[in-house]
């Protein structure tokens, strides 16, 4: 599935847990990569954390550079990363088909499903029930 000439960009959403990241990429002479209208890597602090943005790049078969433009809200800072690299990763699916197979492998294409247990009537947490005693 190409992108036709008119089209700016291509718009993908990431998700992990409660975050939720919204992607536009854009073909660009060097690549950039821009969160909530900052820097990434002002918005991330760690090393790590940037590493986990830039994933979807490194994998093998992506050789274009990109502009790419993200809004994300809600969770924590780790799980923001993630929904970014997920958004990226199904950005790129849709400008080329070929990377799918690559990126599939790696996992970037699987949403991580895991969130909080809500918690039940009658129990302290989710699971936690309050002591029992027989008298």
């Amino acid at each position: 599935m190409a992108v036709e000439k008119n089209e700016k960009y291509i718009g993908a959403t990431g998700r992990r847990k409660t975050s939720t990241a919204r992607v536009r990429i854009t073909p660009a002479k060097s690549a950039s990569v821009t969160v909530n209208e900052r820097d990434y890597t002002v918005y991330f602090p760690t090393q790590e954390l940037r590493a986990v943005v830039m994933d979807a790049f490194n994998t093998e078969g992506v050789a274009e550079k990109f502009a790419v433009t993200v809004k994300v809200v809600g969770g924590g800072i780790h799980s923001q990363a993630e929904a970014v690299r997920h958004g990226i990763a199904r950005a790129l699916v849709k400008k080329d088909e070929i990377l799918r197979k690559p990126l599939k492998k790696e996992g970037y294409l699987k949403r991580d499903p895991r969130t909080k247990e809500r918690r039940k009537f009658g129990l302290k947490k989710a699971r936690k029930a309050p002591q029992w005693s027989k008298r």
